[in-house]
């Protein structure tokens, strides 16, 4: 007896399909949560009938992968003898199984894990007698699909028979699933409760008993008998028909378009646009200044066009009264500027001066070094010459500063401090 099949023979066949199961499951989370780092929300889950027909696909494709395989290992005669061949083997199950999900797909580990006892069931005892895993998994025992052409709990035939759903040009909704209303979305060009008959702006090309082609009408037709643009029936709307043609309605020329205050219409192609008048304008009849109503504040009329006002040249007195302002005209206004040279703080215009620099800006680094050498140099002097005259007090006053400044010396610090203070910030 090989050492793998004794493995397995102590175990009963569902408990280690349950556990094949669980460990391709937490597998693909662990594989998941490595990859993303950090939780996240968990996915839509997907349609039933549609995760059962994958999980089956997936099966199908292991089986293949799996063909030419064998339990590669121990002894082969006894395999052979007791657990019969890899073929309709447990090993060949639990290897198609480990690989039937993707370690993101948790619709396909749910649904297996509800269904190991099934799965199972099949491989050993329906396998010869209901070849397709799909049909007796899916369909008959899980009852989450319905054959092609039918829809809904009781698997009711579509909208215009199971053979042909929607006549073709459409699809039925929920066909092949628990699911739906069985009713047909029809594909562009096409309608009717069967997709039988033409959408709008759509003509009859061809037609036999089972097969309908419908061809798109002119542009403005809502109805037509052929692509000519005098085969109209029916206009689509902003058109007219005349004599099977349809004519564009100028919807500016009528009281059917509706623009808002101090825009004017543009005719379209079937339709009107609202475009916004010149801003030299209180109401307008087109675009440009020339086709004001009347003219806005800051603009006056010259014949028919509204032309800017010049508020700083036209003004009898300075409009700009600031100290050091001046008038600067803009389109229909103006506003006040400061002079050159000038530049607004506070709201008042002042001479744009460089800042004063400090006593010590244009110090050099070096030159710091210096003064800070000079500066320790010239305060030990006057303690040791304070402590030269015998006074204890200043001698002691001395031997401390001493050592508090050459720690201090020392220090990153003093540097700093001393660099700053020198500099004057």
């Amino acid at each position: 007896m090989g050492p793998r099949a004794a493995a397995l023979l102590p175990v009963p066949v569902s408990a280690r399909l349950g556990g094949a199961l669980l460990g391709a499951a937490l597998l693909g989370g662990v594989l998941l949560g490595a990859a993303r780092g950090h939780p996240e929300p968990e996915p839509e889950q997907a349609e039933p009938c549609r995760a059962c027909r994958g999980l089956a696909d997936s099966f199908s494709r292991g089986l293949e992968r799996t063909e030419h395989e064998g339990f590669g290992g121990g002894n082969t005669a006894w395999e052979e003898e007791k657990l019969s061949k890899y073929q309709h083997s447990e090993t060949r199950l639990l290897e198609v199984l480990e690989g039937v999900c993707a370690p993101s797909d948790f619709s396909c580990h749910q649904l297996l894990e509800r269904s190991e006892e099934h799965v199972e069931q099949w491989w050993f005892h329906e396998r010869q007698q209901h070849p397709d895993l799909f049909q007796w998994l899916c369909m008959d025992t899980l009852a989450l699909c319905c054959p092609p052409g039918t829809y809904g709990p009781d698997c009711r035939p579509c909208a215009g028979g199971p053979q042909q759903p929607c006549s073709g040009n459409g699809r039925c909704d929920g066909d092949g699933t628990r699911r739906g209303t069985g009713l047909c979305v029809c594909s562009p060009g096409y309608g009717g409760p069967f997709c039988a008959e033409c959408g709008d702006g759509f003509y009859e090309a061809s037609r036999n008993k089972s097969h309908l082609v419908c061809a798109e009408c002119y542009r403005a037709c809502g109805r037509c008998t052929g692509p000519e643009d005098s085969s109209c029936l029916r206009c689509k709307r902003g058109w007219v028909l005349h004599e099977h043609r349809c004519i564009d309605i100028d919807e500016c020329g009528t009281e059917m378009a509706h623009c808002r205050a101090n825009q004017f219409c543009v005719n379209t192609e079937g339709s009107y646009e609202c475009r916004d008048c010149s801003t030299a304008c209180i109401g307008c009849m087109g675009a440009g200044p020339a086709r004001c109503k009347k003219c806005n504040k800051g603009y006056w009329r010259d014949g028919a066009k509204c032309l800017d006002v010049d508020e700083c040249a036209s003004a009898e007195e300075p409009v700009c009264t600031g100290a050091q302002e001046v008038c600067e005209n803009t389109e229909g206004s103006y506003r006040c500027v400061c002079a050159r040279g000038h530049v607004r703080r506070d709201g008042q215009c002042v001479e744009d001066k460089p800042p004063e620099k400090g006593f010590f800006d244009d110090v050099t680094e070096d030159e710091v070094v210096v003064l800070q050498q000079m500066f320790f140099g010239v305060m030990i002097c006057a303690l040791a010459t304070l402590a030269a005259k015998g006074d204890m007090v200043f001698t002691a006053i001395f031997i401390g500063a001493v050592a508090a400044m050459a720690g201090y010396w020392l220090s990153d610090r003093s540097d700093r401090v001393l660099d700053g203070f020198m500099k004057g910030r």
